[in-house]
């Protein structure tokens, strides 16, 4: 689905919510107008009417009703995951994923880890002990240390 068709979608879902293209429109900060020929194209694109409108009145037809129910709880689903991942931003949690040798893991990445590990519960991380040159992004890593000068071209040397 195009990311238009994704957008008439939610604007068809706030007029069959409000029943007004008024109300709807001014939730949506656009114009009346706008909404009205996206819904219209809508309805053309789909080949149905979804609202039955009269001056006063606006109400979703039995296929409009059906549309409502079937994407209505998929919005919220997705309303809902992304708030849940915007918690991300307020405090570090999730995975990181580290490759590196167990001298560079005991010596020097544990010790600075173990204290910030404690006061924040929420990151987990993962170690792979190797000492092998891998692509740690086509590897699935976050990081990888290695001793030693030889680094990829692409790769950062710290």
């Amino acid at each position: 689905m195009a990311r238009e068709q994704f957008n008439d979608l939610l604007w068809f879902l706030a007029v069959a919510e409000e029943r007004s293209f008024t109300r709807a429109a001014a939730r949506l900060g656009i114009s009346q107008s706008t909404l009205s020929h996206t819904i219209k194209r809508l309805e053309t694109r789909m080949g149905v009417l979804l609202l039955n409108r009269t001056t006063r009145n606006v109400a979703p037809t039995e296929a409009g009703e059906r549309l409502q129910l079937a994407v209505s709880p998929r919005i919220a689903e997705i309303e809902a995951e992304m708030a849940a991942i915007m918690e991300y931003r307020d405090k570090p949690a999730g995975r990181v994923r580290i490759t590196l040798s167990d001298h560079a893991l005991n010596t020097t990445v544990w010790p600075k880890l173990r204290g910030i590990l404690a006061d924040y519960p929420d990151i987990r991380v993962e170690f792979s002990i190797d000492s092998a040159f891998r692509n740690i992004v086509d590897s699935g890593f976050d990081a990888g240390i290695r001793l030693g000068e030889s680094v990829e071209n692409d790769m950062v040397a710290c």
